[in-house]
C-alpha cells in the first residue's frame, strides 16, 4: 500500500473560486481545420455560466476604467480607459484573439497595493490588442505600472498566427519608509507553440527553461532570474533557470490534480506518453513532461471538444472503473479531493471534466477567414453542447445573458439551469442517462460543425442571427430533453419505446406503460456490497 500525501494546491484541491481549470491548445498545423484552437473550462463553485459580451466602443480622454476582482466583484481601483476599444464575445475579440487561463498559485508573492487581478489583465487585453504579442506586451507594461494582484497565472494567448502560454508571478512586496511597494508588478515568461503541436495547462507553471536569445519564439521580463536571486529561491546559472521549478515547485497534488490533465491530453493525441504516466500520478516527478508535443494525426473542432469531457478513460485513473464509481459508472467524486481512512490519505482524482465548470469553450482563430468561431458551453462539458457564436458578435442571446439567473436564483430562461438540471439527473444513472445525453449532444455538435463549415463568413449580420437563433433553439430543444429523460428514467426503470423513439404502451390502456426495462447494477458494484454485507443479503433455501 502506498501511503500519500497530499498537499492542498491551486489545483482544485482547496475550497478557492476560479482556481481549477484546464486549457489545452492545438496549433493550426497540427488541426484538421486549418486553425489555431485554444480551450477553456472556468471551474469554480461560485462561477454562473453565462456569455460575456462588451461592444466595440470610442471614449472621450480622461475616462476611467473601474477595475473589479474578476473572482469575488470587490472593486481594486480605476486605470485610464482606451480611446477606442474592440468588441469581445466571451474570451475571443473581434479580431479573433483569444485569451484563457488556469491559476496555479505559487510563491506566496501577493501585493495588496496593486489593482490589476488575472481577470482584468484578460479582458483589458482583449478590448485593446489585436495579436498575441501586443496582449503580451500590453499585459507586461499594466502590471508594472499598476501592479498585480494575484497568484501565479498560466495564459494561453492565441490569434490566427500564433499560440503562447505566457506564465506570470507577482514579486515579493517590498515597501519603503513610505509605505510604497518598491517591488510592484510581476516577473513572467511567455513561449511560442510551434505550429504542428500542441500544448496545455492545468493549474501548474510548465515553462521550465528560457530561451534568452530567441524573441520569436520566448519572451520574458527582464528580472525575471534577478528577482528569484533577490528572494533567495534561486542561486544558479541564468541558462539554468527554470520558470516552473523556482516560482511554482511541483509536488505529488501539482502534479496528480494538474499535470495529469495535460498527459490525459496528450496520452491520446501522441506517441510514447507512457512514458510520462509515473510523472502524472505524482510517482516519479524529476522528469518533466514536455510543453508541447506532436501529435499523431490531425485534430478537429469536434476532438478537442470530446477531449474537454475526459475522465481519464482508458488510463490507471479512469474514473469509472473503481468502487468510487457506484453501479452506473460515475465518473465523478464530490468534493473534498483527497480523504484519509485508518491514518492513510488518499486522493479523488481530478479529470478535464469537472462538475462545477460554469462554462467552457473551444475557440478557433483562423488565418483564412475574416471571422473567429467561438464554441461556447455552460456547465460540466461532459453533459453540455457547444454553441457557436462569431467573432463579429453583436450580442448575446437571453438564454446566456449575465445577469439572467445566478447559482442563488434559479431562472427558467437561463441555459446554464436547464444544462445544469439535465446533468443532475445524468449523475444518477450515468451508464444510461449520461450516455443518452451525450448521443443528443454529439448528433448536434456534428450538425453544427458542418453547417458552420459551409456558411458565408463574409456577412456578419447572417452569423450573429444564426448564433443568436440557434441558441434558443437549442435552449428549447434542452427544455424538452428534460422532461423526456425524467419521463424515461423515472424511479431507476427504463421505460420502453417504439421504433420512433415514442413510448411503448401495454397495449390495453394508451396511458400505461408496458412494464419497464430494470438494468442490474454493475458487476464492481455487487462484488463490493457482497463482500461489504453479503451474509445480510444471500438468499437462503
Amino acid at each position: 500500500m502506498r501511503k500519500i500525501v497530499i498537499t492542498l494546491l491551486a489545483c482544485g484541491m482547496a475550497a478557492v473560486p476560479a482556481m481549477a481549470c484546464t486549457n489545452l491548445i492545438v496549433t493550426r498545423g497540427a488541426s484538421s481545420n486549418n486553425s489555431n484552437m485554444a480551450t477553456y473550462a472556468a471551474d469554480s463553485h461560485q462561477l454562473f455560466g453565462a456569455l460575456h459580451y462588451t461592444p466595440a466602443a470610442d471614449y472621450p480622454a480622461g475616462t476611467m476604467m473601474e477595475i473589479k476582482d474578476w473572482d469575488t466583484g470587490k472593486i481594486l481601483g480605476q486605470i485610464p480607459q482606451a480611446s477606442h476599444v474592440y468588441s469581445v464575445i466571451g474570451n475571443m475579440n473581434e479580431h479573433q484573439l483569444v485569451i484563457g487561463e488556469t491559476t496555479y498559485g505559487g510563491r506566496e508573492f501577493i501585493d495588496t497595493t496593486a489593482i490589476l487581478d488575472y481577470g482584468s489583465l484578460i479582458y483589458i487585453a482583449l478590448q485593446r490588442c489585436r495579436t498575441a504579442r501586443q496582449a503580451i506586451g500590453l499585459i507586461d507594461e499594466l502590471m508594472q505600472q499598476y501592479g498585480y494582484a494575484s497568484e501565479g497565472e498560466s495564459f494561453t494567448i492565441c490569434d490566427p498566427e500564433e499560440i503562447w502560454v505566457m506564465e506570470i508571478m507577482g514579486k515579493n512586496p517590498k515597501l519603503d519608509k513610505k509605505g510604497r511597494n518598491v517591488n510592484r508588478g510581476a516577473v513572467w515568461v511567455a513561449k511560442r507553440i510551434p505550429d504542428g503541436y500542441i500544448s496545455g495547462h492545468a493549474n501548474q507553471s510548465r515553462i521550465t527553461t528560457i530561451d534568452f536569445d530567441d524573441p520569436d519564439n520566448c519572451m520574458y521580463s527582464k528580472d525575471v532570474v534577478k528577482h528569484a536571486r533577490e528572494q533567495g529561491i534561486y542561486s544558479g546559472k541564468d541558462e539554468d533557470f527554470s520558470f516552473c521549478d523556482v516560482y511554482n515547485p511541483l509536488d505529488f497534488g501539482a502534479a496528480r490534480g494538474c499535470e495529469a490533465r495535460v498527459w490525459s491530453f496528450f496520452n491520446r493525441f501522441a506517441d510514447g506518453m507512457d512514458e510520462y504516466l509515473d510523472y502524472a500520478m505524482g510517482y516519479d516527478l524529476k522528469k518533466h513532461m514536455p510543453l508541447y508535443v506532436k501529435p499523431n494525426r490531425k485534430i478537429g473542432t469536434k476532438d478537442l471538444a470530446d477531449m474537454m469531457r475526459d475522465h481519464f478513460e482508458g488510463t490507471p485513473m479512469d474514473m469509472t472503473t473503481d468502487i468510487g464509481a457506484g453501479g452506473s459508472h460515475l465518473p465523478y467524486r464530490w468534493r473534498p479531493m483527497e480523504f484519509e481512512y485508518q491514518g492513510w490519505e488518499y486522493v479523488n482524482e481530478r479529470a478535464i471534466a469537472t462538475q462545477q465548470t460554469g462554462w467552457w469553450y473551444v475557440a478557433q482563430s483562423r488565418k483564412d477567414q475574416p471571422v473567429g468561431i467561438f464554441w461556447f458551453g455552460v456547465d460540466d462539458a461532459a453533459t453540455s453542447p457547444l454553441m457557436p457564436f462569431f467573432s463579429c458578435a453583436a450580442g448575446v442571446p437571453e438564454c446566456l445573458r449575465e445577469g439572467n439567473g445566478s447559482l442563488l436564483e434559479y431562472s427558467e430562461t437561463a441555459m446554464y439551469w436547464i444544462v445544469s438540471r439535465i446533468a443532475q439527473f445524468a449523475y444518477l444513472r450515468y451508464d444510461r442517462i449520461g450516455a443518452e445525453v451525450r448521443s443528443v449532444i454529439d448528433e448536434y455538435e456534428n450538425r453544427m460543425i458542418s453547417e458552420v463549415a459551409r456558411m458565408d463568413f463574409s456577412n456578419a449580420a447572417e452569423l450573429d442571427a444564426f448564433s443568436k437563433e440557434n441558441a434558443a433553439a437549442l435552449f428549447s430543444k434542452w427544455q424538452d430533453l428534460d422532461k423526456y429523460l425524467l419521463v424515461k428514467y423515472i424511479d431507476g426503470n427504463v421505460k420502453v419505446q417504439n421504433p420512433d423513439g415514442s413510448f411503448k404502451d401495454n397495449g390495453f390502456d394508451p396511458s400505461v406503460p408496458e412494464f419497464p426495462i430494470q438494468e442490474p447494477y454493475s458487476e464492481k458494484w455487487m462484488e463490493n456490497v457482497v463482500r461489504d454485507n453479503g451474509d445480510v443479503l444471500r438468499i437462503r433455501n
